[in-house]
C-alpha cells in the first residue's frame, strides 16, 4: 500500500517541525515522481533511437547493395550499346533503357561538377568594369541582369547554369573587355566526373513518365 502524503491533522494544528518534516516528505515523493518520469522517458526515447537508427542502418545497406548493383549493370549495358553502336558518340556515359513495352525505365545520369580556374577572376574583372561603365547608365534593368549571371554561391564559385545565360549574350555587345572576359570564362571552365546518377520511372496510365522516388523529400 502505497504512503499517503496527506498531513493527519491540518496545517494550523501542526508544529513548525511537523510542518517541516512534512514539506520535505511531500518534496522527495515529487522528486521520486519526476525521476520515475524522466528514466521512463529516457528509456522509451533510447528505444525508438535505436530502432530507427537500426532500421535506417539496413536501409543504408541495402542501397549500397542496390547502387553497386546499378553500377556493374548499367556499365555492361553501356559496353553493350557500344558495340552495336547504339550509344550517341557524343555521349559521355549517360543513357536510358526502355523495357519491350515501353512502361519502364531505367536512366544513368552522368553527374559533373563544374570548376572554375584562375584565369576566371580576371574574366569576372573584365566584365563586370565593362557592365559598371558602358551599361549601367544607359539600361540598369539589364545591367542587373548580367550582373546576376556572375553573382558567386555558397561556395565562392560560378554557378554553370547562370554563366550559360550570360553566355547567351555574347553577341549584344563587341567591347574587347566583355569579348575578352567570356573567352577566359569559357578557357578556365572545366567539369570533374563525380559519378553517376540513376532515375527510375514508369508510365502512368497517361502516358507521362513517373519517377520512382528513392530520397525522404521526394516520397
Amino acid at each position: 500500500m502505497s504512503e499517503t502524503l496527506a498531513p493527519a491533522k491540518s496545517i494550523e494544528d501542526m508544529t513548525p517541525q511537523e510542518i517541516e518534516a512534512y514539506l520535505e516528505k511531500k518534496k522527495k515523493a515529487q522528486k521520486a515522481k519526476e525521476e520515475k518520469q524522466r528514466k521512463e522517458y529516457e528509456a522509451k526515447r533510447d528505444m525508438t533511437v535505436s530502432e530507427l537508427v537500426q532500421e535506417a542502418i539496413e536501409l543504408h545497406q541495402q542501397l549500397e547493395v542496390f547502387k553497386n548493383k546499378c553500377h556493374a549493370s548499367l556499365e555492361e549495358h553501356a559496353v553493350a550499346l557500344n558495340e552495336y553502336g547504339l550509344l550517341r558518340s557524343n555521349s559521355k556515359g549517360g543513357f536510358s533503357l526502355t523495357d519491350t513495352e515501353g512502361v519502364l525505365r531505367v536512366t544513368r545520369r552522368r553527374d559533373v561538377e563544374p570548376n572554375w580556374d584562375e584565369r576566371s577572376i580576371k574574366a569576372v574583372e573584365l566584365i563586370k568594369d565593362f557592365l559598371g561603365d558602358a551599361v549601367k547608365k544607359r539600361d540598369q534593368k539589364l545591367y542587373e541582369i548580367l550582373m546576376s549571371f556572375l553573382e558567386p554561391n555558397a561556395n565562392s564559385d560560378m554557378e554553370y547554369g547562370r554563366v550559360m545565360n550570360l553566355w547567351q549574350h555574347e553577341d549584344k555587345f563587341n567591347d574587347p573587355r566583355w569579348k575578352e572576359g567570356l573567352k577566359l570564362i569559357k578557357e578556365s571552365f572545366t567539369t570533374h566526373l563525380k559519378g553517376f546518377g540513376y532515375i527510375f520511372q514508369t508510365r502512368g496510365t497517361d502516358g507521362k513518365w513517373q519517377p520512382i522516388n528513392l530520397t525522404f523529400a521526394s516520397v
